[in-house]
């Protein structure tokens, strides 16, 4: 089936900010439709988000790119068999030329490449995750989901950027849900009893008011004990730590807490807090360039909890090759929007499986209404899901669709909760 035509449009994400949707229509009228996230707290070895950097909408506007996906992207696709999708993501790599797709835009290319695949599924009437996975992915994933947030997420009230919760303890992804449901509103409660809740912020967790970074612990594992679970055996906290945000290439800093620290020291407050708290889970704990730190940690506490690489390895294949090679971590997180095409996300996804480490399939801060990332967890078998909260619809339309995802397919259907850490901690 070839692809008829390509238009793109600008719409808005769920903090009001402009994006852009891809229309891929194919030569039997069946279209696909391809919707961009973008981030706030972004890496810098990721693929450029377009912006066109003028006066309308504050600079933030994406005309350029949908410029781009109109007058270079579609004729050179118009016409191609959109079974095809590793074929088409090259040629519009190529078409790009830059190292990372700064010429035409991360966003023009990926929400073609959404589109195609979205468009393709559609025609050989799949669901999109048995197309992405070949029809071998099953797995669904355990949530990780945002209790409190922080950093450039929640305009720096606290520096840590997520406070996560995972249920470990669930037997299945329904129990997953009612899980976090207990703990999210229990966490707002406490919040509200000590007058320390401003509001939502931009991932649909709390919004925090507190003094210090440490005072969040205190809230959740309340919360957890008010939603009658065990910290550490029902449930354990997931931290997104953001570092690169707070690394000025000599120290760490606190802006909340008018606090800094060295290479080392931050080291020490990592470590004792992992040792300290029902930690299973740690994403960027250092910055994309304190190589040291990472392989220090990850040889004391790899075999301990999950940790994450977001800023670190920006789903390019090459980070991730590298931080293999030399162990700086056990776990990628993985976003459509760092690297920009679906076949290489796919790809990120493979390399990270093949070395036994685990990826995790992520959202963005600024989330559309597009269920995406729910089949490309389920297609690649992934395990694991980070969306964000438990609140906002941007992001439960991706929980919600998991629900539907395992409805099709039935007792095919396969959760393996935590287990899915037993790749790791067995190494």
């Amino acid at each position: 089936m070839r692809i008829k035509e390509i238009d793109a449009y600008q719409i808005y994400d769920s903090r009001g900010f402009p994006t852009i949707e891809v229309e891929v229509t194919l030569e039997n009228d069946i279209k696909g439709y391809g919707l961009v996230p973008s981030g706030a707290s972004t890496g810098q070895f990721e693929a450029l988000e377009l912006r066109d950097k003028e006066k309308g909408f504050r600079g933030k506007s994406v005309f350029k790119a949908i410029g781009n996906v109109k007058k270079i992207i579609a004729p050179e696709l118009v016409g191609k068999s959109v079974f095809d999708q590793k074929d088409l993501d090259e040629q519009m790599i190529k078409l790009d030329g830059s190292k990372n797709k700064s010429n035409l835009g991360a966003n023009a290319i990926l929400g073609v490449s959404m589109g195609i695949a979205k468009a393709a599924a559609k025609s050989r009437q799949i669901p999109l995750y048995e197309y992405l996975g070949e029809g071998k992915g099953n797995l669904i994933p355990l949530n990780e989901i945002q209790i409190l947030g922080g950093g450039a997420h929640a305009a720096w009230a606290i520096d840590i950027q997520d406070f996560l919760v995972i249920a470990i303890g669930a037997k299945s992804y329904e129990e997953t849900l009612e899980m976090t449901y207990n703990i999210y509103h229990g966490a707002g409660e406490v919040m509200k009893s000590r007058g320390k809740c401003v509001g939502i912020a931009d991932e649909g967790g709390w919004w925090p008011d507190y003094n210090n970074n440490e005072e969040p612990f205190e809230v959740f594992l309340e919360a957890i004990e008010r939603a009658g679970y065990v910290a550490g055996k029902d449930v354990a906290i997931s931290l997104d730590i953001a570092s690169s945000d707070l690394f000025d290439g000599e120290k760490y800093h606190f802006r909340s807490e008018n606090r800094s620290f060295t290479k080392e020291q931050f080291y020490e407050l990592m470590v004792e807090w992992c040792e300290k708290y029902p930690i299973i889970s740690v994403e960027d704990p250092f910055a994309d360039t304190d190589f040291d730190n990472w392989k220090r940690f990850t040889k004391a506490f790899g075999t301990k909890i999950q940790i994450i690489g977001d800023d670190l390895f920006t789903t390019n294949i090459e980070r991730i090759r590298y931080g293999i090679e030399h162990q700086l971590a056990n776990a990628v997180l993985i976003k459509l929007n760092q690297i920009g095409t679906v076949s290489e996300t796919i790809s990120a996804i493979r390399l990270t499986q093949s070395a036994g480490w685990l990826p995790v399939i992520s959202a963005r801060s600024g989330e559309t209404e597009d269920a995406f990332i729910s089949h490309l967890a389920v297609a690649t078998n992934a395990g694991q899901l980070k969306v964000g909260s438990f609140a906002r619809s941007e992001r439960m339309v991706k929980w919600n669709e998991n629900l539907r995802i395992q409805r099709s397919l039935g007792s095919n259907a396969r959760f393996v909760g935590a287990e899915i850490y037993e790749e790791i901690f067995r190494q």
